[in-house]
Order: structure tokens, then C-alpha cells, then sequence
């Protein structure tokens, strides 16, 4: 079955798409995720555990579940890009985006000719998406979605002209890691106003270019602050978080009958 509505026309429409974020290597989880309501699942292979053949693994997954399909690439790590769009990708994120070069190098490695350099092999997407490959081609240039991220001075500096890349489709906020670049790495202060302020112009800059605005958010607060700023690529909820938070909590009801400790196995 051919998927009713695109991610690309759902962000392009205005309004708001969560995604959840995977940085642990399970597939299972990505479809969890998916089945859970999540709109669109984020596979992280920068920070995260994936590797390719699990990321192809996942991607499945999270198709199994009803989400839609995006993945963070590795900083410069271009043809990774160009094999997660074959793989069933919807959106790939380019981390450390800091020029209107590198911004061309990422956007025309997930297009097709005229406007990209994508090399064809798409059957795995094409299947994910219900497509044949000959409708697969007939979209996908408008389907597949980049986002470079903004994260650095640099990249605030060259914002014009990293948004005034045609193949480019929007930007990706990393708030932990523009605030460190804006206090010049003496604090990670992801949720201060200083960072905010940042985050709004960057949005602002990227709707009066009529680029897609996405960025990463720690709370439900700071969904609701990135809404009100413009963004429409939201991400909440992290496996690693979940799986932590939900050890402790269970635990925590049962605490009185648990008297190990570390000392008792010798550590």
C-alpha cells in the first residue's frame, strides 16, 4: 500500500511532526515506538549505537509499526547518506552543517539528476513505501528530505547561505551543541534563554526562506517554546531515557526487597 501522505508534504504543511529518537540499536524498539503513536522515528547514527545493517533492520521496523523513517548520518559521512535513502530513509539529518558548500555536498547526495548526484538502487525504499520504482522516481526528488543541522557559530554566520541552497529542504536545531559553541564551550546550557533566542531567529530565518524547520527538545515544555517558534520537525522522547527511567521506576516499587549491592559482587 502506497503511504496516503509523504513525511516531506506533512512538514511541509505547517504543521507540527514529533519524532521519537533511537539511539540504542534495536528494531524491535523503533517499531514500539512506531505503535505507540510516535508520527516518525529517528534512527542516531552519530551519537547512537546503529550501524548500517541494523539501521536497514530498524528502518523495516519502524515501517512495520505505521511511522515514518528518518536517520541522522555521521558528520561528512555523505554516501552513508545516499544508503539510508536507499534503505527506505525519508529525511536524513546532516550534523555540523557550517557552510553553503557543505550544505550542496549533503543535498545533492540524497537527489536524484538533475538537481542531485543520488546514484539509483531504491528498491528497498521503493518496497517500504508501497511504491513501484518507477513512481519511486517520479517522487522521491520531492519526497526525500535534508536537513542540515545548525549547531555552531559558524553555521549561525553562514545561515543565509546555507538556507539559500535550492536542493537543501530546511535545518536542524542541536541545542546542547549551539549552546556550547555560543558560550565558546564553557557551559551546555541547551534549555537557556540564550540558546532560545538562537533557536528562534534560526526558525525565522529558515520560514522566511521557505525551508523546512526542524530541532531536537528535551522537554515537553520546550516542544510546546519550539511549536510557538516555528519549528515543525520536533523531536521527544529518547529509547536510552526510557529505558533508564522506566528500570529505576520499577525498581523503586520494590525497593525494600532489594538488599544487593555492588560491594556484594566484588566490585
Amino acid at each position: 500500500m502506497t503511504e496516503a501522505t509523504s513525511l516531506a508534504e506533512k512538514l511541509r504543511s505547517g504543521n507540527p511532526v514529533i519524532t521519537a529518537w533511537s539511539v540504542l540499536a534495536a528494531p524491535m524498539l523503533t517499531e514500539m515506538f512506531a505503535r505507540a503513536g510516535y508520527p516518525a522515528v529517528t534512527l542516531d547514527l552519530q551519537h547512537g549505537m546503529y550501524d548500517f545493517g541494523v539501521a536497514c533492520d530498524a528502518l523495516a521496523a519502524i515501517a512495520l509499526g505505521g511511522a515514518h523513517r528518518i536517520a541522522r548520518i555521521p558528520v561528512g559521512d555523505n554516501a552513508l547518506a545516499g544508503r539510508l535513502v536507499d534503505m527506505g530513509a525519508e529525511c536524513v539529518i546532516a550534523p555540523m552543517i557550517n557552510s553553503h558548500a557543505e550544505a550542496v555536498d549533503f543535498a545533492r547526495s540524497i537527489k536524484y539528476p538533475p538537481v542531485g548526484d543520488r546514484s539509483w538502487s531504491p528498491y528497498r525504499a521503493a518496497a517500504l513505501s508501497g511504491q513501484s520504482s518507477d513512481e519511486y522516481l517520479q517522487t522521491a526528488n520531492s519526497n526525500i528530505v535534508s536537513l542540515a543541522m545548525i549547531e555552531t557559530l559558524e553555521a549561525i554566520d553562514a545561515l543565509d547561505d546555507i538556507l539559500s541552497v535550492e536542493e537543501l529542504d530546511g535545518i536542524f536545531v542541536g541545542p546542547s551543541d549551539l549552546s556550547l559553541s555560543l558560550s565558546k564551550g564553557a557551559a551546555l546550557d541547551p534549555n537557556g534563554d540564550e540558546t532560545a533566542d538562537a533557536c528562534a531567529e534560526i526558525a525565522r530565518k529558515a520560514r522566511d526562506a521557505g525551508k523546512i524547520a526542524g530541532i531536537f527538545c528535551l522537554s515537553a515544555e520546550k516542544v510546546e517554546e519550539a511549536v510557538d517558534q516555528g519549528f515543525r520537525l520536533i523531536s521527544h522522547g529518547i529509547d536510552r531515557t526510557f529505558v533508564g527511567e522506566g528500570a529505576s521506576a520499577a525498581l523503586d516499587e520494590v525497593r525494600k526487597y532489594v538488599s544487593a549491592s555492588s560491594d556484594d559482587f566484588g566490585y
